[in-house]
């Protein structure tokens, strides 16, 4: 049984609308990763945005748990249940049917759908919802309905807001298989597995706790699909289901060694952690030392050590993914397309953590066999910076001996050190959302935009916000805040390209547009209000005044992502865009930098394709067809069933909502003016076009112009040449001139022993005392020398009781330093000049004392 699909379907047929899966990064500056299936629906929920006009919806959602306050990371491979990436089938009604349907939807489900055994199914309810307890006993025999507190079964979206009380379903596997003490309803044992929560929205708490009814109440449901699938294989562990045998299969195949006992949780925990970061890189999320990128490297890093216990020692995880797309890439169909990436990212960054992890494992071992309950946090911090290994990763491998880290001692280790990237979210920045959102969508809908194919529009002013998106009637001259107009033609910022600037007109005074975004679909512009008053109602002229730029940018984008594919092979894939007025920003997979020669090659198919005035194309089509076509996709974007496709001929075909120019050669010309890494595996081109590509070109040949009238030569390389000549000629006679410094002074003879204190004014001391050594057989020299503030002192000894290193950590202190070194060559530093002297006089002292 394809249980995910019988789901979907079966709700479907109930009135509900299939929607697909939300990226797992939110569009949500709270949250990290898409972490349940009613995400998606928060606004819905909250009351920021309308209820949709069919009220029932139905899910199976991609859940991440690895980070911020749900992180399952620590748990995977020790539990039969727990996964950084799991599916969560739901089913909501938003403000439609509550708890009788709800309840009998789920019971027909799991009975019918489902077939599971009635007397295997548990019910429990809130000790105060009699309500839920009633409609349950409809259904189940009421002995087998148990009532728990708020702990178990009261579920809260936050400190306030919509919350109510909650109905699990627990499926009993059996008491022959778990029977310890905690294997009870409400015990924390796995004889009774929860498989699915109803939760029942019917209140909202208010800051002081009061918990007022809502008017319509809704509801949100969560069944984990792997749990499911497990129960109906008739196992009773998620991993010995075919959601992961066949992953952990091939492990044990490349391994060449049988899972036992002992090391199943390593296998356990390569096969969760192939589909966290799989999913994870589909779309779109990569490598790095911070946030989502950060928790993704952890993952890949925690698989990798596993790995490594069972024998692996060079990458591996890639070879898995044929495994996984098998199981899950019939309705991923991201992992299919994207397999080639994905698999070039996991063998860079398990490459590279491989490179570092015997020496680490080397370090962690000799502490181990030094500790005997708290794990050094000197020693995990040296883990962390030098090799690689996540805190995370060492507290797991110390799991097993029943150890802990100094975490007070790590902890001041990483404060110090500001510049090491933290493991915890930062958050995203993004604007706050607390306006009057939902209240302009209900009073004036969505707006339109019209900027396609228009630049000017005679638009009317639906509505005013203030600077805190609380909305207004006026705005007056000398204040910024937000218009919404009844059709735009300003394009809010999506898709790597900036939203328009521009400016609304009309007789009586002139508002300046500073940027455009969008909220929960609303295109909304900031404004700032030059002269009279802003008032809801008035009809302006809205002028786009960057856009013609911003297009040569944007489709400069396409042409570059076409041309690095010919250069550089088809599996190089967009990891990000920016375009904006003055310049592009492209991020593409590539693991290494690209050769001067294959910047030029890349830079010169654009501007081929710019000269062959290539005619533009913009269609909107079924996602199948776009698909077939060839267009690509950008990673992590979620597209509905029609698309919109630009084209330049079949040099360019790509999914995109951005605007463009009709013809390539509108463009003008193009220049790659930097290429760089961003992070392993990822490289950034900047690029100008346009306006900024005259200008940039008129900068080099003002730099040129200047440098021919420094050099006084018009051919500038010639001039350079020469240059470059004259000063190796000038450092040649600088050294001649250093080494002919005259013979130092002092120059004695003790017993049979030649002794030379001096100070030097020029020349390089260390080459003096070794020539001086090399003609001498019985030698003894110290020299110093001043210069700006700071003194410096050699020491040479040969065939003499003499140590030139003691000799030194005598003298050194007198000018304020110290330094030392080997018995026949030792040198120093010091930093007061007044006592140079005095220091000479003491080292001729010394030598006559000493010899």
């Amino acid at each position: 049984m394809d249980i995910r699909k019988e789901y979907l379907e079966f709700f479907r047929s109930k009135g509900h609308e299939v929607i697909s899966s939300m990226p797992l990064v939110p569009d949500d500056p709270t949250l990290m990763f898409t972490n349940a299936g009613m995400v998606q629906f928060k606004d819905i929920f909250t009351g920021a945005v309308p209820t949709p006009k069919n009220p029932r919806a139905t899910s199976c959602q991609l859940c991440v748990r690895a980070g911020g306050k749900h992180n399952d990371l620590e748990n995977v491979g020790y539990t039969a249940r727990h996964h950084t990436l799991f599916e969560m089938l739901g089913n909501f009604s938003f403000g439609d049917y509550f708890k009788k349907d709800a309840i009998a939807y789920a019971w027909e489900f799991v009975t019918v759908n489902l077939a599971l055994p009635k007397d295997k199914l548990w019910v429990t309810v809130h000790n105060d919802d009699n309500e839920a307890f009633e409609i349950w006993s409809k259904h189940i025999d009421p002995s087998r309905i148990m009532k728990f507190g708020d702990k178990d079964n009261f579920w809260s979206m936050g400190d306030t807001g919509a919350c109510g009380p909650c109905s699990e379903i627990f499926y009993d596997q059996g008491e022959e298989h778990f029977n310890s003490s905690e294997d009870y309803m409400g015990g924390d044992g796995d004889r009774f597995l929860e498989i699915w929560n109803l939760v029942f929205m019917q209140y909202e708490r208010t800051a002081n706790g009061k918990l007022n009814s809502l008017p319509k109440p809704s509801i949100d449901t969560g069944m984990g699909l792997e749990r499911v699938i497990a129960i109906k294989e008739g196992v009773f562990n998620n991993f010995d289901s075919s959601n992961f045998k066949p992953i952990i299969e091939k492990i044990e195949e490349l391994a060449n060694k049988k899972a036992t006992s002992e090391n199943i949780g390593s296998y356990r925990v390569i096969a969760d952690h192939l589909r966290a970061t799989s999913f994870m890189l589909s779309q779109g999320i990569l490598f790095g030392n911070e946030g989502r990128p950060y928790v993704l490297r952890r993952i890949l890093r925690r698989a990798v050590r596993h790995g490594y216990l069972i024998g692996f020692r060079k990458p591996f995880m890639a070879q898995l993914l044929d495994t996984l797309i098998k199981i899950m890439g019939g309705h991923y169909t991201e992992l299919v397309e994207n397999k080639n990436f994905i698999k070039e990212q996991l063998t860079l960054e398990e490459d590279r953590f491989f490179k570092t992890i015997d020496l680490g494992m080397s370090l962690f071992n000799e502490e181990l066999a030094n500790t005997k309950e708290i794990f050094s946090g000197e020693i995990a911090f040296k883990l962390y910076d030098t090799y690689g290994f996540p805190l995370d990763l060492t507290e797991d491998m110390l799991r097993d001996r029943n150890l802990k880290v100094d975490l007070a001692k790590f902890d001041e280790l990483m404060n110090a050190q500001k510049a090491m990237a933290k493991a915890a979210w930062k958050g995203s920045g993004d604007a706050s959302n607390d306006g009057d959102f939902k209240q302009l969508i209900e009073k004036y809908g969505i707006n339109e935009f019209v900027g396609y194919t228009n630049i000017t529009y005679k638009s009317k002013i639906v509505a005013l916000l203030d600077e805190h998106f609380k909305e207004v009637k006026t705005l007056e001259a000398g204040t910024t805040g937000w218009v919404m107009l009844d059709k735009t033609p300003f394009y809010a910022t999506s898709g790597g390209q900036t939203g328009d600037i521009g400016a609304l007109e009309d007789n009586k005074h002139v508002a300046i547009i500073e940027e455009t975004s969008k909220f929960h679909g609303l295109n909304l512009s900031k404004v700032k209000v030059e002269n009279s008053t802003l008032a809801q109602g008035e009809s302006v002229d809205a002028v786009v005044v960057n856009r013609y730029e911003i297009a040569k940018h944007h489709s400069a984008t396409h042409l570059l992502q076409s041309a690095l594919k010919m250069v550089l092979g088809e599996s190089v894939s967009q990891a990000g865009s920016l375009n904006d007025a003055n310049r592009l920003r492209f991020d593409f997979t590539y693991p290494k930098a690209m050769t001067t020669e294959q910047i030029e090659e890349v830079e010169d198919l654009v501007n081929s394709m710019i000269a062959r005035g290539i005619s533009g194309n913009i269609e909107e089509l079924p996602i199948d067809e776009a698909k077939n076509k060839g267009a690509i996709a950008m990673f992590g974007e979620k597209y509905g069933d029609v698309v919109r496709v630009v084209s330049f001929s079949d040099v360019s075909v790509e999914f995109c909502g951005g605007t463009h120019v009709r013809n390539t050669a509108d463009i003008g010309s193009f220049y790659i003016v930097k290429e760089s890494g961003v992070s392993a595996g990822v490289r950034r081109i900047e690029a100008v076009c346009g306006a900024s590509a005259i200008k940039y070109t008129k900068e080099i040949i003002s730099k040129m112009n200047e440098i021919q009238a420094e050099i006084k030569n018009s051919d500038v390389i010639s001039g350079i040449k020469k240059l470059k000549e004259q000063i190796k000629d000038l450092k040649k006679e600088i050294e001649v001139a250093l080494s002919q410094t005259s013979a130092p002074i002092n120059e004695e003879i003790i017993g049979d022993t030649k002794v030379v204190v001096a100070v030097v004014e020029n020349g390089d001391l260390k080459k003096i005392v070794d020539d001086m050594k090399n003609a001498t057989e019985k030698l003894a020299i110290l020299l110093l020398q001043a210069k700006d503030d700071k003194v410096m002192i050699v020491a040479g000894s040969k065939n003499t009781n003499i140590k030139a290193g003691d000799w030194i950590k005598n003298i050194a202190p007198i000018v304020g330093g110290g330094g030392g070194g080997r018995p026949d060559f030792a040198q120093a530093g010091g930093k007061d000049v007044t006592k140079v002297e005095e220091a000479k006089i003491a080292a001729l002292n010394y030598a006559k004392e000493n010899l």
